[in-house]
């Protein structure tokens, strides 16, 4: 009669130890323990400077649009068509830092914010090519936010969205959620800098979260999702299966404890 309690206590524990608690799978939790709202404050964050690899898309109007037509690879309708599109007519930073324009020839962009980089193509344009009189209106913009991101995820791989900001949350929704077995308090952020590469886990379990300057984004971050223990152990994700893990086990042990008796 012990040793069967014994079992069962034993059986009992481990299946309490080998579920994922629900602390472990909801997002932004308020761990003060306290009824006060969180106003979730902006986070001021540089702006991106581009690196290589980037591909910009860049389109210039005008008063005349013939000659506007010579400074662009193609039109805008062909432009906007998909994603490949964007990568095989956008201006590709090479590795020397620079792009290739029509017209206005190679440009080093390496290290420069978007907004430097239209500023020095509307300065040249009315140097050598329009009169102010013109009314040139340049845009300059990366063509997608592109991320990659492995791991606990429901769809690994590099992602592209097309918006100027992108924060965890939505890098991993768009990636199809972290599974069960993924660890929301140590997902790891690798961001390239002009120094290297910055390696940061944050914990998205925690509301505060959202102050972390790894919180929103960079283009090209690279986004690992560890596994929990659970997984390693192999006993179940939930109550039910690691009940079915722990009484596979037991009938296994009785029915070899059987044999070995005859």
């Amino acid at each position: 009669m012990t040793k069967y309690l014994f079992c069962l206590l034993l059986s009992v524990a481990m299946l309490f130890s080998s579920c994922i608690s629900t602390r472990d799978l909801v997002y932004l939790q308020n761990k003060n323990e306290t009824n006060v709202e969180t106003t979730i404050s902006a986070v001021v964050s540089k702006p991106y400077r581009l690196q290589t690899s980037d591909v910009l898309s860049i389109t210039i109007k005008a008063n005349d649009p013939k000659l506007v037509e010579i400074f662009s690879t193609t039109s805008q309708a062909e432009a906007g068509k998909s994603e490949s599109a964007l990568y095989f007519n956008g201006f590709t930073v090479d590795d020397h830092g620079n792009i290739r324009m029509p017209i206005l020839g190679e440009l080093n962009v390496i290290g420069y914010t978007l907004d430097e980089i239209r500023q020095r193509i509307e300065k040249q344009l009315l140097a050598e090519y329009f009169k102010k009189e013109a009314n040139i209106f340049v845009t300059v913009k990366l063509a997608g936010f592109r991320y990659t991101i492995n791991g606990e995820i429901g769809s690994t791989g590099t992602k592209t969205l097309f918006q100027e900001n992108v924060n965890i949350m939505e890098a991993i929704a768009n990636a199809g959620d972290i599974t069960l077995t993924g660890n929301r308090k140590e997902v790891t952020i690798i961001r390239k800098t002009p120094t290297g590469s910055e390696m940061h886990d944050i914990d998205l379990t925690d509301r505060n979260v959202v102050h972390s300057p790894y919180f929103y984004l960079q283009p090209n971050d690279y986004i690992y999702v560890k596994p929990l223990k659970q997984k390693t152990w192999g006993t179940g994700k939930t109550g039910i299966e690691s009940l079915g893990t722990i009484l596979t086990l037991i009938s296994l042990a009785t029915t070899a404890f059987l044999l070995l008796k005859r």
